[in-house]
């Protein structure tokens, strides 16, 4: 959520940044819930001064024994004018904050302008892509031909967009989750935490998936409970309602979870295969930092994801998301996106981003300054690292062989009891 006094003392400027993002504030709307904010505000302290001002001369007049029933009644009605003035004035604080909750962040001063996935900024890659000497197939063909991907079925069982894996990729599946986590604990210093997949509305209330994103959510609405679209959700309100110490951040978490989407928006994208599933796993990373520390940790906390696939040998590329790319609580976002052979494209398989104090802002996180001992907003980040699903296509198509079967990666080999290829 962006700061209120942003919006009251610059709210052009925040206009124009957001029209960057394709997103058209009503500034309309805010400035006359704000200025009937301010009217009732002031009218209720008036009269919270008048009842205290009332309430002193009633106590001297009583001690002097003087009869004060008719000041009394006049109480009675003050009260109930303040009474009803407080419920307006929550009301229209409410409607302010309702206001707030659907605007997005304010994208940062680095990000590349544009409108679309199209205008995205390439930063760097990685790695050679693959050459064949054959047709190379995608993941599909590749793993319905071993008889260990099996789509029919899960689509018997569930719906659409679901997968069954079995044997020799079920374990490599595993594998992944595995390896990334030792990783990311042992080498990049991240705590392993284990979450509920089942959160309340004020969490996804925290990290930004409501109010704005709710018809992309799956809900148990009779237990009150959402299942979680990623790790992120519950992981980053670990600090919801908290003062963190100074000496005790960087505070850096790293998740296995499975996450759950409805990919409401995305009909008729990506029908085929496992890239995009309502139900797929994810190891993420989040970090709650110190404001100053945030971008450099962005850099830093992008190198441990690209790790991960410099380490399996995946090819990949760095871009940066433009203003009309990126996500609503994110204010800047780099995704790594690996090459496909099957599908001759690079395919997003991580995103890292910076959220500012954004969603600390709706969480109330915040930070002790030893230098000035007051709380302060933290700022927050978080990026897959990685999505396995899809970390697992790349290696079934960027490590197939001409029969049909699938090399293993070095590092992962171990994890796979010592089997070099699936065939």
């Amino acid at each position: 959520m962006l700061d209120p006094h942003l919006l009251r003392t610059n709210l052009d400027q925040v206009a124009k940044a957001l029209g960057k993002r394709g997103y058209r504030l009503d500034k309309a709307a805010i400035e006359a819930c704000d200025s009937r904010r301010k009217e009732l505000q002031v009218a209720t302290q008036e009269l919270q001064k008048e009842r205290n001002s009332r309430s002193k001369e009633i106590g001297k007049l009583k001690a002097q024994g003087e009869d004060v029933q008719s000041l009394m009644d006049e109480m009675g009605a003050l009260a109930d004018r303040l009474k009803q003035h407080e419920a307006e004035l929550g009301e229209v604080q409410e409607q302010l904050n309702n206001m707030l909750l659907d605007i997005p962040n304010l994208p940062h001063e680095s990000v590349p302008e544009g409108n679309n996935e199209e205008d995205n900024k390439e930063i760097r890659t990685w790695g050679e892509l693959p050459e064949f000497d054959f047709e190379p197939r995608d993941h599909v063909d590749i793993g319905e031909a071993l008889g260990l991907i099996d789509f029919e079925s899960a689509t018997r069982i569930s719906a659409s967009r679901f997968v069954i894996m079995s044997g020799a990729i079920a374990r490599l599946h595993r594998a992944l989750i595995q390896f990334m986590l030792d990783i990311h604990v042992n080498e990049h210093g991240y705590t392993e935490v284990n979450v509920p997949y089942l959160v309340n509305a004020d969490s996804m209330r925290g990290t930004g998936q409501l109010p704005k994103f709710e018809e992309d959510l799956f809900a148990v609405p009779r237990q009150g409970f959402y299942l979680i679209p990623t790790a992120e959700v519950p992981v980053t309100n670990l600090v919801r309602d908290q003062i963190l110490e100074a000496d005790t951040m960087p505070r850096k978490y790293v998740c296995h979870t499975p996450c759950f989407r409805s990919e409401a928006g995305s009909y008729g994208k990506d029908t085929r295969g496992m890239i995009r599933q309502h139900q797929f796993e994810k190891v993420e990373l989040v970090q709650m930092v110190k404001p100053e520390d945030s971008y450099s940790v962005l850099e830093e906390l992008t190198g441990h994801a690209e790790s991960i696939l410099q380490r399996l040998g995946l090819p990949y590329r760095v871009v940066a998301l433009c203003s009309g790319d990126l996500g609503f609580s994110a204010t800047k976002t780099y995704d790594l996106e690996v090459w496909l052979p099957g599908q001759q494209r690079y395919r997003e398989i991580s995103s890292c981003s910076n959220f500012e104090d954004f969603q600390a802002r709706r969480m109330k996180a915040r930070w002790r300054d030893p230098a000035t001992g007051k709380p302060e907003l933290l700022h927050t980040l978080n990026g897959s690292g990685l999505a396995v699903g899809r970390t697992l296509v790349a290696i079934l198509e960027n490590f197939q062989q001409a029969d049909g079967s699938i090399r293993i990666p070095e590092p992962l080999q171990a994890y796979m009891g010592d089997i070099r290829v699936i065939s």
